[in-house]
């Protein structure tokens, strides 16, 4: 999926929310970001939102659905989206609290993200993730926290949150 600089890209489809739809919506995101930097964080946070509107929001009523949306903007950043359909969302039940650490993998993965919405018209889970651009890895990837320890050390900056100091 391409869009000239400065354009974005958006995408939405409605899923039944089933346990088998999740995993539609996981490869929806998959196939419209075939390729692309953001793909494998992206498809991750995209279950995880999906698996808590399924289990924590009225979507969980037959005949209850979810939205995926995602808006891409080429070379920059990807915005992705699930609304559910509102309501009180369930807590864990004790002993499952454990299992419940959806929202800080996304919060680990996302340049940003938060919840908007409200018990009667939804919530929205969003996510904006990086979307570096074709070449060597982004500093900030999970490549360079992965590098080998031996040599030089290489601190990284991101040239979005120089201060002026740093000019």
């Amino acid at each position: 999926m391409t869009a000239p600089t400065g354009l974005s890209l958006a995408w939405s489809r409605a899923f039944a929310a089933t346990p088998a739809q999740a995993g539609e919506a996981r490869r929806s995101i998959s196939c419209i970001l075939d390729g692309h930097p953001a793909a494998d964080d992206a498809v991750l946070c995209v279950s995880e939102m999906a698996a808590n509107a399924i289990l924590h929001s009225n979507s969980r009523k037959p005949g209850g659905q979810f939205t995926v949306r995602a808006e891409i903007y080429p070379g920059d950043r990807l915005r992705i989206e699930v609304h559910d359909q509102g309501g009180l969302w369930a807590r864990p039940i004790t002993g499952e609290e454990q299992h419940a650490h959806g929202l800080h993998i996304i919060s680990q993965l996302a340049r940003t993200w938060g919840i908007t919405g409200d018990g009667d018209t939804g919530w929205t889970v969003w996510a904006v993730l990086d979307w570096p651009p074709p070449g060597p890895p982004h500093p900030a990837s999970r490549d360079a926290a992965t590098a080998p320890t031996s040599g030089p050390v290489q601190h990284y900056q991101s040239a979005t949150k120089r201060s002026s100091d740093d000019a």
